[in-house]
């Protein structure tokens, strides 16, 4: 049992990563038209042992864009009990996994090499980054491996060469079984109302009233949200906006996206596009919309708690690739993030619902309350 203060500490990195999500979530949008997939945990996880590196000016600076706490050993302590439960989740198949590539011949402190093993139960591999094509696949060949091949070719041979010194990786891979499977007979074809000129055919799972299923009718939002369990403490929610062409709307309003709202259970008829999406992302240019800046300036950044001093190493390139497949069986999905390290010179009415998903609508995917995955679907692709 954890006593009080491990669970308050736990808690507030929750908040920290779902916190985190609408932030990120603001930020790609900006620049993205269709279908979004995005690892809170996965970037959060990874920036946070990057932050246990850091110091001074550069350690605040992504510290309070992480929400993390003003306590480097609360965030160690949070980190290693939330990692610790959810790979200790049952019913569901969830992996993180956090490795370091480091510079072949370049010592890495015993204490960041320490929080890394113990913290993050990450590992580490000396590396030839000079040897760039053989470099970038020994690092994807990983990635495949423990995201089950989901996760292809994270890191490009051209981002690694002789200033590179340290690659963090981050790899989270989920598969897990509805505990209501959707009938492969019921699949069918419906319209599915992209947007006010284009309307395109998708394949939509559909159940009869159940109530496996619970429902949220959120005014504030203007938008239905519904909670599909699968087994294991896993979940996922569709946020579906009340207008077929409400999503924007919905969108001005992300902060309040990801609370976690009373949902009451009654029948719900439910009707889902089955989807696939594969995405990635440029944290860096994310990162730095939030005020991260110098952990990417060679004049500023401090990086000497992973090793050298300060101005010795800077961040130039954080990436993510993400995957998910919602299907009558359930959902499998797979994150990976890395940070490149160089040197240089509600409320809801108790009667039959209905969930027609026939709308651009936003969804999230959590274990034990951590959301692990997001995204929106503008185009149901499979």
């Amino acid at each position: 049992m954890e006593d009080m203060t491990d669970v308050d500490v736990t808690k507030e990195f929750v908040e920290a990563n779902n916190s985190f999500l609408p932030s990120i979530y603001k930020e790609i949008v900006k620049e993205e038209k269709g279908n979004v997939l995005v690892s809170p945990l996965s970037a959060e996880t990874i920036l946070a042992l990057t932050h246990s590196g850091c110091r001074g000016e550069t350690a605040e600076e992504l510290r309070i864009a992480l929400h993390l706490p003003d306590d480097p050993a609360k965030i160690q302590s949070a980190v290693k009990a939330v990692l610790s439960d959810l790979k200790t989740n049952e019913g569901c198949k969830l992996f993180i996994a956090n490795k370091m590539y480091i510079k072949k011949d370049f010592s890495i402190n015993d204490e960041f090499q320490k929080t890394a093993n113990t913290v993050y139960f990450g590992d580490s591999e000396n590396i030839d980054f000079t040897m760039n094509e053989r470099a970038a696949e020994t690092i994807n060949s990983w990635v495949e491996k423990v995201t089950e091949n989901k996760i292809k070719n994270l890191i490009q041979s051209q981002v690694l060469n002789n200033l590179t010194r340290v690659i963090l990786v981050n790899a989270l891979y989920f598969k897990g079984a509805w505990y209501q499977k959707f009938s492969l007979t019921g699949t069918k074809k419906i319209k599915f109302y992209k947007s006010k000129n284009e309307v395109v055919k998708v394949d939509a799972m559909t159940s009869e009233p159940s109530k496996n299923y619970t429902i949220c009718i959120c005014k504030e939002l203007n938008a239905k949200l519904l909670e599909l369990p699968m087994h294991g403490d896993a979940s996922m929610v569709i946020v579906l906006p009340d207008k077929r062409h409400g999503l924007a709307d919905l969108e001005s309003k992300i902060d309040k996206v990801f609370f976690p709202y009373r949902f009451y259970s009654t029948e719900v008829k439910v009707l889902l596009p089955k989807f696939k999406i594969e995405h990635q992302i440029d944290f860096s240019a994310v990162l730095q919309n939030l005020g991260v800046r110098r952990i990417f300036s060679e004049d500023d950044a401090d990086l000497s708690g992973i090793a050298g001093e300060k101005g010795d190493l800077v961040v130039n390139a954080v990436l993510q690739k993400t995957f998910i497949d919602v299907s009558e069986e359930g959902v499998e999905a797979a994150s990976a993030t890395n940070v490149a390290i160089s040197v240089f010179y509600s409320s809801a009415k108790k009667r039959r619902e209905k969930f027609i998903a026939d709308h651009p609508f936003i969804f999230y995917l959590k274990v034990k309350n951590v959301i692990i995955f997001a995204g929106r679907v503008i185009e149901p692709c499979y």
